[in-house]
């Protein structure tokens, strides 16, 4: 089985539709949240994924769109575009939006957008904060996004391996007795210095994650954000990757 693990996609369809073309045919897309926020189609990315199918979980941008009080622990820029997209969705959107769960399981592998302890806010940005979320998994595989960085954290028993993947890198999967945690980086606002799209085939016959990097066209979603008027610190990054 063949599947398409995309996460923070922020409203960048531009991103969107490079990755799934990049990706193909595949058995599977799943997401793992912050499907919007930032950027300036909320409407298209939540359309684009509900037509291919595509199954998921929330993010805090996600809970935020839908009507949350999440806004409320936002920086001003996230706060900005989060008014911003409150105010352009539609109620199919907002609908779809607020149905997402915090978890997803699929067979051996649990979905969650921060961390399987915190699936909402928390970030997995170190070895110890790792270690407490493998240590409540009850599957031998993990995914998660938020942090914007592609990743990977591997339970070797006495210690949490890190390992950075780059485009193109592989990790094997074992024999389901060692645990991993897995990040596939942002679609659509990658922090990593790298501005291209990220995302993660998992082929689950043959146990393994290879993480991918695609090109798009980022000066026309800057463009779209401009026009929009949304934050310029927000449409700038974009450029960098950061």
């Amino acid at each position: 089985m063949r599947v398409a693990v995309l996460s923070d996609i922020h409203a960048n369809l531009v991103a969107l539709d490079a990755v799934l073309r990049d990706a193909g045919t595949v058995d599977a897309i799943w997401h793992l949240g912050d499907v919007v926020g930032y950027g300036p189609d909320p409407d298209g990315v939540v359309a684009r994924l509900a037509a291919a199918g595509a199954v998921g979980v929330t993010g805090n941008h996600d809970r935020a769109a839908a009507g949350g009080r999440e806004i409320d622990w936002f920086n001003p820029d996230a706060k900005a575009a989060m008014q911003w997209t409150r105010g352009r969705i539609s109620e199919t959107t907002a609908s779809w939006l607020g149905a997402l769960p915090e978890r997803r399981t699929e067979g051996e592998t649990l979905s969650v957008h921060g961390s399987p302890r915190d699936p909402i806010w928390e970030y997995i940005t170190s070895a110890a904060i790792a270690r407490a979320s493998l240590d409540t998994m009850t599957t031998p595989l993990g995914l998660h996004g938020h942090t914007h960085i592609p990743m990977a954290w591997v339970d070797r028993g006495e210690r949490v391996e890190a390992v950075a993947p780059r485009a193109g890198s592989t990790i094997h999967l074992g024999d389901g007795k060692e645990r991993v945690l897995l990040n596939p980086g942002s679609v659509g606002q990658p922090r990593d210095g790298d501005p291209r799209a990220s995302w993660l085939e998992l082929d689950l016959d043959a146990g393994s994650g290879t993480w991918h990097r695609v090109a798009y066209d980022i000066g026309a979603v800057q463009s779209a954000m401009r026009d929009a008027g949304l934050p310029i610190r927000l449409v700038e990054r974009l450029r960098h990757g950061i």
